[in-house]
């Protein structure tokens, strides 16, 4: 995820777990609540996080057509007993390593053309702006393949073509534009000077769907004339959906009535609907608006100043948008001001940054087809939005991490129950199942257990007697979900990002990416949270607080999705393998899987988990990667009670849940180049392709070294002295087969 602006706002002090019940960990009543009724739990529950896909339309006529008939559901897999690779070494080569057997076929970067008149790219910042729009984005991230058959139409077990939806997060500016960024000033005066720079910036955030197929020679590559291809980007006009929408809350010059807004930016992790529907997730939106606070603040509510506070909405902008002169009629570049300019919310774009932080709905299969974005399932930081498996009968269930340290983790469980009639039914199911629900934010215990507490107006302190905020109805509740879940008393996590599904367990998983020294302080460390250490980079720089983040896990109770309990553990620690077995290395991790942030999380359907990392912590040793796993279950490990060691050398003991050493289970099977993150990650149904994104190599590359090309630190994909790419690459085995096994 994009490291600009991963910024913390949460300043309340909800209690920490071991403030609880945390002697209880370690006693033998919750050993036995972990070993005897999560493993019934988990026997009477078939999770998945492969639905079948369906919609409509043809490589000809991207119109609906007929909706193919919905197949059985296939039988829970089996999980293999073992991977079927060698571990990777840990490189720091500007280069892409993939395990012994395999080939990594670069199929879509950064710029590459999406329509027949369109010019290949030249990677030099000359292309011209206008045609960004169908090209693809920069800093490729989240995505999902969406199965084609032969004759055009969605397809449950297609393997050869398909379509891919593919986020576009943020830019690397230097390598966008000629000589990098235009600008005069400095400070709260530094202003763009160049439209047309703007112009391409616009383009290339969002999100491309991008029709692929695998030739006669088994390579990968991307269909440039394809009629399903498509670019939705920050320009785009977008309807706002659900219990926020046409409130006033949303009134801006562009929608005077609050029902639609303009694009959709810094698209990160993703989610994918029974329905057959991408949904992709706005992160860190908040930094992109211009909001100069001495200016703006004296004009402003007190309800409206936290609002602001709590989800960072101050500054000049991240990328001075809003101060390109003049502006267009429509608003171009004013419409990243959010501050009062006009007599009234219908004159100005000071609730612009409302319409922003949702989960976003598209439909792949239809190129002409309205973008939504889904106001029920809350407005925060979104990392992505991960089914359940969707049961006949039962409520639609979504999971959801706000990535930022110290926020939580969220569930979304839809009022109407899920009919598989609907399996084709594209955005009108979306309709019936994303805009009437309700949203949960994650409490854990210290004793193993959690609850999910409702986000409702009326429910608890979530009114208008709140002290902090004073609620005024449930919009107001779910625009401002951060702050409704800091009156529930949530439990702030470690940078919540990816969540994923166990198809054979139904164990929900998500990444704590990592924290630092002033978010993960000693003193609030907690059972789900539990490290506090020192990981010393390039043996001279001390990183404490938790720098290598871990991966938790829950089971619902009775293996209920829409239960309203749970019971957990933490799956995976990340630490060097040279760390500290007693207190920092928990899972025991050696050279051919130690591994530092986890990021993206991925299962497939053989229930290989497939983990990506976002990192700057281990990268004196190794630069991002991927690794496999075969995972276990909650409860299969033992509790430890560790010690943590502060800067002034301070203790605190934690006692905590283990998974189960994953040893040989888990090694790394790919490397990065220079400077990038992995993440994003989808599969073929038949297992035997894997889609991962390599994105922003060179990123550390000074913007003043943009003039010479040897001092790049990445020269990937395209190698020389080429300016880095971001790409989309396909992975396969040699001679056929599935990936990892």
């Amino acid at each position: 995820m994009s490291h600009h602006d991963d910024l913390v706002t949460n300043p309340t002090s909800n209690p920490h777990l071991n403030d609880l019940v945390e002697a209880r960990l370690a006693s033998a009543g919750r050993r036995g609540l972990l070993r005897g009724g999560l493993g019934l739990s988990a026997m009477g529950f078939l999770g998945g996080a492969t639905g079948l896909l369906a919609g409509c339309g043809s490589s000809d006529d991207p119109a609906p057509a007929a909706a193919t008939p919905t197949p059985a559901a296939p039988a829970t897999p089996t999980r293999p007993a073992s991977l079927g690779f060698s571990a990777v070494p840990k490189s720091t080569a500007d280069a892409l390593t993939v395990a012994t057997g395999y080939t990594a076929t670069v199929m879509f970067r950064l710029g590459d053309p999406m329509a027949a008149n369109v010019a290949a790219y030249r990677n030099d910042g000359t292309d011209a702006a206008a045609t960004y729009d169908r090209r693809a984005g920069d800093h490729h991230d989240g995505m999902h393949f969406f199965p084609l058959g032969a004759d055009g139409r969605p397809s449950a077990t297609a393997s050869d073509r398909g379509l891919l939806a593919i986020n576009h997060e943020a830019i690397t500016p230097a390598f966008l534009h000629a000589n990098g960024v235009t600008t005069t000033g400095t400070g709260a005066s530094q202003v763009r000077t160049v439209a047309d720079e703007v112009l391409k910036e616009f383009y290339v955030h969002g999100v491309s769907v991008v029709e692929v197929r695998r030739g006669a020679n088994g390579a990968w590559s991307h269909v440039q004339d394809s009629s399903f291809n498509r670019r939705i980007h920050t320009l785009t006009d977008t309807t706002l959906s659900g219990p926020a929408a046409r409130t006033s809350y949303m009134v801006t010059k562009y929608s005077p009535d609050g029902s639609r807004t303009r694009g959709t930016l810094n698209n990160c992790g993703h989610g994918y609907t029974p329905w057959g529907t991408y949904l992709t997730a706005e992160e860190n939106w908040a930094g992109y608006f211009r909001r100069i606070t001495a200016v703006d603040n004296p004009k402003r509510s007190a309800k409206e100043l936290t609002s602001f506070s709590r989800y960072g909405v101050a500054g000049n902008g991240r990328e001075l948008w809003a101060t390109v002169t003049p502006d267009t009629a429509d608003n171009l570049y004013g419409r990243w001001n959010a501050e009062i300019v006009g007599a009234s919310a219908a004159d100005d774009y000071r609730n612009a940054p409302n319409t922003y932080g949702w989960i976003v709905e598209i439909d792949p299969y239809t190129a002409t087809s309205t973008v939504k974005k889904r106001t029920a399932l809350g407005r925060f930081a979104h990392e992505g939005a991960w089914p359940a498996k969707a049961e006949a009968g039962k409520p639609v269930v979504f999971y959801m991490g706000c990535d930022s340290r110290n926020e939580y983790i969220y569930k979304y469980v839809s009022t109407r129950n899920w009919d598989p009639a609907d399996a084709s039914g594209g955005m009108a199911a979306g309709d019936k199942y994303l805009d009437d629900g309700k949203l949960y934010v994650a409490r854990f215990n210290a004793d193993g257990t959690g609850q999910w507490i409702e986000l409702r107006f009326g429910t608890g302190t979530i009114n208008a007697a709140n002290t902090t905020y004073a609620f005024a109805d449930q919009a107001d509740v779910l625009i401002n979900a951060r702050l409704a879940a800091d009156a529930a008393g949530a439990t702030r996590m470690d940078r919540p990002e990816w969540g994923a599904v166990d198809p054979i367990t139904g164990a929900v998983y998500m990444t704590l990416t990592n924290s630092n020294a002033a978010n993960r302080t000693l003193a609030s460390t907690d059972a789900a949270n539990p490290r506090h250490y020192n990981d010393v980079r390039a043996g001279t720089t001390n990183q404490f607080g938790n720098p290598n983040g871990h991966i938790i896990r829950w089971l619902e109770t009775g293996g209920d999705t829409s239960a309203l309990t749970f019971a957990w553990d933490i799956y995976l620690f990340g630490a060097r393998a040279t760390a500290n077995a007693a207190n920092v290395n928990l899972s025991g991790l050696t050279a051919d899987n130690d591994l530092s942030s986890p990021d993206g999380l991925w299962f497939s359907r053989q229930g290989v988990c497939w983990i990506q990392t976002d990192d700057g912590a281990y990268t004196d040793v190794t630069n991002c990667m991927l690794l496999a796993a075969l995972p276990g279950t909650v409860g299969d490990g033992e509790s430890k009670t560790i010690t943590n060691t502060d800067s002034t050398g301070a203790t605190k003991q934690v006692t905590t849940r283990v998974g189960a050493v994953p040893g040989t289970r888990l090694r790394r099977f790919l490397v990065g180049p220079k400077d990038c993150e992995i993440t994003g990650i989808a599969e073929t149904p038949d297992g035997q392709t894997l889609f991962v994104n390599i994105q922003h190599p060179g990123e550390d590359t000074p913007a003043a070294q943009i003039g010479n090309p040897a001092a790049y630190t990445s020269h990937w994909p395209d190698g020389g002295l080429a300016r880095p790419r971001s790409a989309t690459i396909a992975l396969t085995k040699n001679g056929g087969g599935v990936v990892g096994l």
